[in-house]
């Protein structure tokens, strides 16, 4: 599945905005210590698509609820997601992130972790010099749920029978939460009591969920050098995803333990290619993939709340272009 549009055509109604938001990310991410500063203009290189950023701005618009405050929420939920990722590639041991050498590789875990905590600072920092306390409450709790997310999964590891519900409860909380955190803020920033925001909020969170899904699958199926960050991670740190969560719920005795064989036996060089050799897993990637596309469908229902508009419709190219996604 491709795509019909890129990037730049899904954000043309937001592009001058989106371009503000940079400006004030560049801002947060410059730092008198040298050391530091070596370190954000590394980090810099991790800037991706931008969608979270995005949504808050696409919201905002869809919703007529735009203020020039949006282009500083926007960047507060990115460095917010910037943090996240700094994060997420040590728990991972992940080496290589947007085609670059991850924080944790090109330094260390420590000095990563310092790094991830002094973002999300300053993430808050900037929330605090808006005219609404709006933005740092809701990112303050989203931020919470996000740990918990990462604890939760950390004590999911290597459990075969997880419960569908339970995966995305985790994923849920580690990935659609921010989405939907970006959302409910481009709709009802600075007052926040819009029922449009509330449904523009589960609109994120559904497609959060499928992202996460599409993050997964790649994860099992993708190339490094497409994807472009480290991919096999789940198999070799233990975390079973739906794809496999419905391979395993499927299979006979000795299949379930080749499976678990793959997650746990000592020095397997490539525990994702051993995984694919024990087990067919193109049903439980299919079942994830059509999951996927069920919350997108969910997620589209929502945006009905909403008048017809170019954001509108970027909103929806953008559920379209999470699902097509290969990277």
């Amino acid at each position: 599945m491709t795509s019909p549009f890129s990037l730049d055509q899904l954000l043309e109604p937001v592009q001058d905005e989106m371009a503000s938001m940079r400006e004030v990310l560049s801002q947060e991410l410059v730092d008198e210590s040298g050391n530091v500063s070596d370190m954000v203009a590394h980090v810099s290189r991790f800037r991706g698509k931008q969608l979270r950023a995005a949504l808050v701005l696409l919201c905002g618009r869809a919703n007529g609820n735009f203020t020039a405050e949006h282009p500083k929420v926007a960047a507060v939920v990115e460095l917010i997601h910037l943090a996240t990722l700094v994060h997420d590639d040590v728990l991972d041991g992940a080496q290589v992130r947007r085609r670059v050498a991850s924080v944790n590789e090109r330094w260390d875990n420590q000095t990563a972790v310092l790094l991830g905590d002094l973002i999300y600072a300053r993430a808050f920092h900037l929330s605090t010099t808006l005219s609404s306390p709006l933005c740092s409450r809701l990112l303050s709790v989203t931020t919470q749920g996000i740990c918990r997310g990462e604890i939760d999964q950390a004590g999911e590891r290597y459990h075969f029978d997880q419960t569908q519900a339970r995966y995305e409860s985790i994923a849920g909380a580690k990935t659609a939460l921010l989405y939907a955190a970006a959302c409910e803020l481009g709709a009802g920033y600075p007052s926040g009591d819009d029922a449009v925001a509330r449904e523009l909020r589960q609109f994120g969170y559904e497609l959060g969920l499928a992202f996460q899904l599409i993050d997964d699958l790649l994860d099992l199926t993708g190339e490094q050098a497409v994807v472009g960050k480290s991919v096999g991670n789940d198999v070799e740190d233990g975390k079973v995803t739906l794809a496999v969560l419905h391979t395993y719920a499927q299979a006979e005795d000795p299949v379930r333990a080749a499976i678990r064989d793959a997650y746990t036996l000592p020095d397997l060089a490539d525990r994702r290619a051993q995984l694919r050799s024990v087990c067919d897993l193109e049903p439980g990637l299919a079942f994830a993939r059509a999951r996927a596309e069920e919350l997108m469908a969910s997620a589209f229902g929502r945006l009905t709340a909403l008048p017809e508009s170019r954001a509108k419709r970027s909103l929806e190219q953008a559920g379209e272009f999470i699902l097509s996604r290969r990277s």
